[in-house]
This record gives structure tokens, C-alpha cells and sequence, in this order.
């Protein structure tokens, strides 16, 4: 966790890149973490880095602006209420894992996987080549936006992803290459329609409760 920590506020801070790539690089490293951890040694250890994580990210809310990952984390896009849609992805990603560990718990990984590869593609991917923008509902009023584009990455990644999870877990090809699309697909459509700051649960829920329907 401190390695990640310390490479967000290392490329915000010496190589200026900007927040929307730094938060999701942050997103993408924590989730694959986590279903490596679910994966290979339980929910138990999970459960322990996910507070570490928890403590960390608190840690640069209290530090607040000007600290140097609180920068890495906090949208400009989302003021005045940075801080809030910092805490809200924290709790919703929790609340996530919390849910499809008690409903879908042998395919909690698949959730992690993608909801840390897919969602964190979609926001760059739109960011940089976005042209097909939608309005997407929001919190406290701020406005958001996500793009045809971003959701098609969302779309392929959650797909590649899915995939390899499964492939890993022992499914034949077929089967991983039939429920993987699902996964991607449906993690790509609750994205699209989740409020923003929200879609860090729904889709760690969809695409686990998808695999968890067509393989059991």
C-alpha cells in the first residue's frame, strides 16, 4: 500500500500528471491487489489491507488540499465537494466488497478485477479521445459526464479481465470467453447509469452476481 501510495504522489507531484490518471492508477493497483489477496490467501487478508488502505486515504482527507495524495485523489472536476467524492468511492468500494463477498463470495474476484480494470479505463479513455458524452446522474449536484468511447473501454477491458480470472481459475476457454463478455458487458451498462461517485459497488456487484448466475 505504501508503495502505491508513494508512485501516485510521485507522478502528481514530479511528473504533473493529472488527477483523473493518478486516481484511477491509485483504483486500478488497490483492486488488483485485492483480488490477488481474495484469490490466493482469503477474505481475511483482504479484509486487513483494505483497512490499511482505508487509514491511508482518511489520513490525506485530514491532511486536506495542498497534500500531495490528497491532490492525487481529488478531482478538481468535483468541488466544492472534493473531499465527499473522495470518501464516497472509499465506502461504496468497502460496501461492494462487503456484499459480493456475503452473496458471491467464489467469484468476489471477478468483481475486483473488474471493477478495478474496467471502471479505472473508463474515465481516461474519455477523458483523452471522449467525443460522445452523456450526462450521467450525479451527488450533491455536481455535474458529471462519461462518454460513448470511455464505455466501450469498459466494455473491452472488464472483458479482458474477466477472462483472464477465470482462465486462471480453471474454467475451459468456452466458458470464461462466454461469461467474461457478460461480466464486461454488464459491469459497462450499471457504469453507464450509476450515479456518480456510486459505481465503484455496482459494478463490483454486477459483474460478480453475472458470473455467479452463469456458472452456478
Amino acid at each position: 500500500m505504501l508503495l502505491v501510495a508513494l508512485l501516485v504522489c510521485y507522478l502528481k507531484k514530479f511528473r504533473q500528471v493529472k488527477t483523473p490518471y493518478t486516481r484511477k492508477i491509485f483504483h486500478f493497483l488497490i483492486f488488483t491487489t485485492a483480488s490477488i489477496f481474495q484469490f490466493r490467501f482469503g477474505l481475511s487478508l483482504v479484509v486487513l489491507f483494505g483497512a490499511i488502505v482505508s487509514i491511508f486515504v482518511l489520513a490525506a482527507v485530514v491532511a486536506g488540499e495542498g497534500f500531495v495524495f490528497y491532490e492525487a485523489m481529488a478531482r478538481q472536476t468535483d468541488r466544492p465537494h472534493r473531499t465527499l467524492f473522495v470518501l464516497i468511492p472509499l465506502f461504496t468500494t468497502a460496501l461492494g466488497g462487503v456484499l459480493i463477498n456475503l452473496f458471491f463470495p467464489q467469484f468476489s474476484y471477478i468483481g475486483y478485477l473488474v471493477g478495478g480494470w474496467g471502471d479505472a479505463v473508463g474515465e481516461p479513455v474519455g477523458t483523452r479521445w471522449g467525443k460522445h458524452r452523456y450526462a450521467v446522474p450525479s451527488l450533491m449536484g455536481v455535474p458529471a459526464q462519461r462518454s460513448l468511447e470511455g464505455s466501450a473501454a469498459v466494455v473491452l477491458v472488464s472483458t479482458g479481465v474477466a477472462f483472464a480470472g477465470l482462465y486462471l481459475a480453471g474454467y475451459p476457454v468456452p466458458t470464461a470467453i462466454g461469461t467474461a463478455l457478460a461480466c464486461g458487458m454488464g459491469g459497462a451498462a450499471v457504469e453507464a447509469i450509476s450515479n456518480h461517485g456510486l459505481d465503484n459497488l455496482t459494478i463490483q456487484v454486477a459483474a460478480a452476481g453475472i458470473a455467479h448466475y452463469l456458472l452456478t
